[in-house]
């Protein structure tokens, strides 16, 4: 099969199970034996299409920075909602797409689509496939940064590097142990806590 086909397919199978299957039965489905090879051309594919679903959210988002509608709402929830099932379909099928799978850029691109994702069980499995990943020197330790804190604050519970900052403050979720918050962000490429805040309040 060629990358287009491959796409296609991929963006097919998505569909359907969107339709059939339940979103926690997903969560708990183990890939397709994650050990097999991924042919070239299917990596590429799975590549593409990651990095291109999640530069059309972001997209939206800058549309909507402009222009709050209820319909560009709607569009935004909408390609979140289809870019996780189609994530969801990669998952199932080759684990979670590290770079060493896909590329740096397109397994980036794959977190932030999880990030996004309309769906706490499915989050959650990931999480301990990327945490997994990230002992195996696979991925990143700043994706399963990400990822661990998302997946706290949504729990209720402290987080552990300080990157979810709560919209109606401007300041950090709690988190754990405040006074080695610092040494665990440096031990995963992130600055200082107070140095990352200062950037945000500069940007904002």
């Amino acid at each position: 099969m060629n990358g287009i086909g491959a796409s296609r397919h991929l963006t097919q199978d998505a569909s359907h199970d969107a339709q059939h299957e339940e979103h926690t039965a997903l969560a708990h489905d183990a890939p397709q034996d994650p050990g097999t090879a991924v042919l070239p051309a299917l990596a590429s594919a799975l590549a593409r299409e990651l990095v291109r679903r999640a530069e059309e959210e972001q997209l939206l988002m800058r549309q909507a920075q402009r222009n709050r509608t209820p319909g560009l709402r709607r569009r935004i929830l909408d390609c979140r909602k289809d870019n996780a099932e189609a994530l969801k379909a990669i998952v199932r099928r080759h684990a979670w797409p590290t770079a060493d799978l896909v590329g740096a850029e397109a397994s980036t691109a794959a977190l932030m689509i999880l990030l996004h994702a309309p769906d706490l069980d499915f989050q959650l499995s990931c999480r301990d496939l990327i945490a997994q990943a990230t002992a195996d020197g696979r991925c990143p330790a700043l994706h399963h940064a990400y990822i661990a804190d998302h997946c706290a604050v949504e729990l209720g519970q402290p987080q552990y590097y300080g990157t979810r900052i709560d919209p109606a403050t401007f300041r950090p979720y709690p988190t754990r142990c405040p006074d080695t918050l610092d040494e665990r962000r440096r031990d995963v490429g992130l600055a200082p806590l107070e140095e990352q805040m200062r950037m945000l309040r500069h940007g904002a």
